[in-house]
């Protein structure tokens, strides 16, 4: 089987992260969002994952490139590097990866992390990963017929079809297929809103004859912005908690309390402070003299003095805050 990971874009909505650091590679609990989610599609199959593809935008870099490769070989892979040139839709990124579809293909976008304990039947001809929405209306959408079959994908539905969302994962038995009708969006200049969707097809495949099922995931984590970030931290350091080893033995902690779950990088210094619960401290964070909770600190940030909740500090920062003298007279309330 190969594995697709389209993660060529800019991450916008992550920004000011995201100017130095691809969003695919932004930490949760120590490791990168793509390599965690590269990890889950593994334990989900019984198929010998030869190759990871990574449609990466020609900017991200050697060092970019090289990490991506370095996290496939480590789960058994070859890894190989793809240029999205121009960002041209769901269906043009997968394409960018067009050698790697042929066989069992399982494709997945970057910026998901899914909770999930399925196992990919190998035997169907496609599966759709969907979780179940409060509002449907801002997501495409699978409709089932009675067989527990897809029979129609539907992009934001003003009116109630479905409440199974897709959520960007997706597994073909035929990748040759797939990139036939990938390569008939492109030929044919077949767009929806100025870009080529793989939902359209998709939907030229049902209407072929594939037969198209889908699986829940239990949870669906996104990491499209900060807040949603923290939260995706929050729930794999509980979802991690006894199954990953989350505190490095060269860390320090000194006259400090960490409240767990939480993850300790490497060479993390804690001193005189209360961190978590869910907290990940990337390696040579420094935390001196401070309390904080739900936050995430990248690598080499020192932190002093400081109150932190909800919160993301990039590499390399350095937050101090000076002590405060007071002078309070009786009955007072400052906020």
């Amino acid at each position: 089987m190969n594995i697709i990971i389209p993660m060529a874009g800019m991450g916008k909505r992550m920004r000011p992260h995201t100017l130095t650091t691809a969003k695919p590679l932004i930490p949760i609990a120590g490791k990168p969002i793509v390599q965690r989610l590269v990890e889950d599609i593994i334990a989900t199959s019984n198929e010998k994952v030869e190759e990871i593809a990574f449609v990466i935008g020609p900017s991200f870099g050697k060092e970019v490139e090289k990490h991506l490769c370095e996290v496939a070989a480590s789960l058994g892979a070859k890894g190989k590097i793809c240029y999205q040139e121009t960002p041209l839709g769901t269906a043009h990124a997968i394409l960018c990866a067009a050698e790697s579809l042929k066989g069992n293909v399982f494709i997945a976008f970057a910026d998901t992390l899914f909770k999930a304990t399925f196992s990919i039947d190998a035997s169907k001809d496609a599966i759709v990963w969907t979780q179940k929405v409060a509002d449907p209306s801002a997501f495409g959408v699978v409709k089932l017929n009675g067989a527990n079959e897809i029979e129609a994908f539907v992009e934001k539905p003003k009116e109630f079809v479905s409440d199974l969302a897709i959520i960007g994962v997706y597994y073909f038995r035929d990748g040759e297929f797939l990139r036939q009708q990938l390569q008939r969006l492109i030929d044919n200049n077949i767009v929806q809103k100025g870009e080529y969707q793989i939902t359209d097809a998709m939907d030229h495949m049902l209407q072929n004859g594939t037969k198209f099922y889908t699986d829940q995931v239990e949870e669906w984590l996104d990491c499209g912005n900060k807040d949603a970030t923290v939260y995706t931290n929050q729930r794999i350091l509980e979802i991690k908690n006894g199954k990953e080893t989350l505190q490095a033995a060269s860390a320090k902690i000194e006259n400090s309390i960490i409240i767990q779950p939480c993850f300790i990088g490497e060479n993390v210094v804690v001193r005189n402070s209360v961190v978590g619960p869910h907290v990940s401290l990337e390696a040579g964070v420094e935390v001196i003299d401070s309390r904080i909770e739900n936050s995430m600190i990248l690598t080499d940030t020192v932190v002093k003095n400081v109150q932190l909740e909800n919160s993301l500090l990039g590499k390399n920062v350095t937050y101090i805050e000076k002590p405060k003298q007071l002078s309070l007279g009786d009955f007072s309330t400052q906020l």
